[in-house]
């Protein structure tokens, strides 16, 4: 039976839409990610540089499992085109048992 805590949510932001759905299809087809969901537009408000700014990204909400976390990081370190991209990894603490089991199932190594 699989754990809720064997997973987690991922949050990424990107620049652009098409950016998003270029890391949500390749972490998904490689097997990082069971599911991508991309919310096009957020406004992101942050410092950088010692500069306050202000950019509309999409966000992904990447589900996967705690221990493809370090591989998602590095896929998504590698084709993000930020020099410091978010990389936000939620503990997922409850979920329906179908869908734990689904996600066991799409995530396992090959």
């Amino acid at each position: 039976m699989e754990a809720a805590h064997d997973y987690c949510v991922v949050l990424v932001t990107t620049p652009s839409l098409e950016n998003a759905q270029q890391l949500a299809r390749v972490l998904v087809s490689e097997h990082l990610a069971a599911c991508c969901n991309v919310v096009p537009t957020v406004y992101s408000y942050f410092s950088w540089k010692q500069a306050l700014h202000e950019a509309q990204e999409a966000l992904l909400i990447i589900k996967t499992a705690r221990e493809r976390l370090a591989e998602l990081e590095r896929r998504v370190s590698e084709l993000h085109p930020y020099d410091v991209p978010e990389i936000i990894a939620l503990p997922l603490e409850a979920s329906a048992a179908p869908y734990l089991q689904w996600l066991g199932e799409v995530l396992r190594p090959e």
